[in-house]
C-alpha cells in the first residue's frame, strides 16, 4: 500500500522541498520508493511555479539532494483527502493547516516535522530565506534526521 507524505513550509522554496527531497532520497536508498509518494506544498502561493530558492539547491546538491519540484500552494480540498502525512515545518505552517482542516480525519494528519527528530532537539525547522550558508546546513542537518525518524514512524504504523 502505498503511503501518500506531503511537506508543507510557508512558501514551498526552501524546506518543503527540501523535505521532500531528502525523504525520496532516504526512501530509495532504503528500496522503498515504490512504496511512497512525496510531494510539497506552501501554505501561501507567493511562489507558485517556481524552482525552489537557488542558494537550498546549491546546498542540497552538496549532499546528493535535487529539488525539482515546482512550487505550489496547498489545497486544503484535495490535499487532506489525497495525503496521508501533511507535516509542516514550523508552529506556523502547523496552524495554518490546523484553520484549514475540514473535518477531524483532517487534523490527523498534520504532524510538524520536528516530531520525529531522533538527534536534534530543535521545536521547527527555522527558515533559511533570510539568513546566510549555515541556515541552510542546519535545514538539511534537521531534515536529515526528522525524515529518517518519520520513515521509522510510518514503517511502525503499516
Amino acid at each position: 500500500m502505498t503511503k501518500k507524505v506531503l511537506f508543507v513550509c510557508l512558501g514551498n522554496i526552501c524546506r518543503s522541498p527540501s523535505a521532500e527531497a531528502v525523504f525520496k532520497g532516504i526512501v530509495r536508498k532504503k528500496g522503498l520508493a515504490g512504496g511512497f509518494e512525496i510531494d510539497s506544498a506552501g501554505t501561501l502561493g507567493w511562489h507558485a511555479g517556481e524552482p525552489a530558492d537557488p542558494r537550498m539547491q546549491s546546498h542540497a546538491i552538496k549532499r546528493g539532494y535535487k529539488l525539482t519540484s515546482l512550487s505550489r500552494q496547498f489545497n486544503p480540498d484535495t490535499d487532506f483527502d489525497y495525503f496521508d502525512y501533511i507535516i509542516g515545518m514550523d508552529d506556523s505552517n502547523i496552524s495554518n493547516l490546523r484553520s484549514m482542516a475540514r473535518t477531524k480525519d483532517d487534523l490527523g494528519k498534520i504532524y510538524k516535522m520536528t516530531d520525529f527528530s531522533r538527534e536534534f532537539t530543535f521545536d521547527e525547522i527555522p527558515d533559511p530565506y533570510y539568513g546566510g550558508d549555515a541556515g541552510f546546513e542546519l535545514v538539511l542537518d534537521l531534515l536529515e534526521d526528522a525524515c529518517e525518524g518519520l520513515l521509522e514512524t510510518i514503517r511502525a504504523d503499516l
